[in-house]
């Protein structure tokens, strides 16, 4: 039964609070790495403005590569106002690279992926995406460039490394970099994301977000 107030009147039933899902969305990215990517997309949404930011939830986990679709699926199952999944991985050494993307795409998870690695993306706001085959050697020159840009060693788990690229580098630019540079792939006639190097869709989320922000 109800429980009754000072005047003898009974209370209404206490209501559970319902969990508002964001206006903007609520983006759930799976990774693969520590710092990384987590950087990097903490930082874009400390960029957002403040009216933006309070509609638009960028959330990212990190596990283990064989484990990013089901712990995507999972959450978004377990957690109702994780709406819109993303699994956002390199090529670098990862066996089966291609199959976990197509995995992803059927079980309706979109794909960030980068190839060699996730550095080839953050060249882009430099200017260029060069054609380098391997991780190592890209994150090398990739921190080379970083450097004589922003005067700053570059570190993978620099929570300032968005706005340090955003402010030496341009981001619209890096965009229509990565796009131009998977239609070189297609016509090349290359299918596979293992084939497109270098290539990422990365700039498919980024530009998802910006668009949403009013950033275009």
């Amino acid at each position: 039964m109800a429980k009754k107030d000072r005047t003898g009147n009974r209370k209404p039933r206490e209501q559970k609070k319902q969990f508002k899902v964001p206006e903007l969305g609520y983006y759930l990215i799976v990774t693969d790495t520590e710092a990384t990517e987590r950087c990097f997309f903490n930082g874009l949404h400390q960029a957002l403005p403040e009216e933006v930011r309070n509609k638009l939830v960028i959330k990212v986990v990190e596990t283990k590569t064989r484990a990013m679709i089901d712990k995507c699926q999972e959450l978004t199952a377990y957690e109702a106002q994780y709406r819109i999944p993303w699994i956002v991985f390199d090529r670098d050494q990862v066996q089966g690279f291609d199959d976990i993307i197509a995995e992803a795409k059927r079980k309706d998870i979109e794909v960030g992926w980068s190839n060699p690695c996730f550095e080839i993306w953050m060249y882009a706001y430099f200017g260029a995406m060069p054609a380098i085959q391997d991780s190592w050697t890209c994150c090398s020159e990739f921190g080379r460039v970083y450097e004589s840009k922003t005067g700053q060693k570059y570190s993978k788990a620099d929570e300032k490394m968005y706005g340090k690229l955003c402010m030496a580098g341009d981001e619209e630019k890096a965009i229509q970099i990565a796009r131009q540079k998977l239609e070189q792939c297609e016509r090349e006639g290359k299918t596979k994301p293992s084939e497109m190097c270098p290539g990422t869709t990365v700039h498919k989320l980024v530009g998802e977000i910006r668009g949403k922000s009013g950033i275009v």
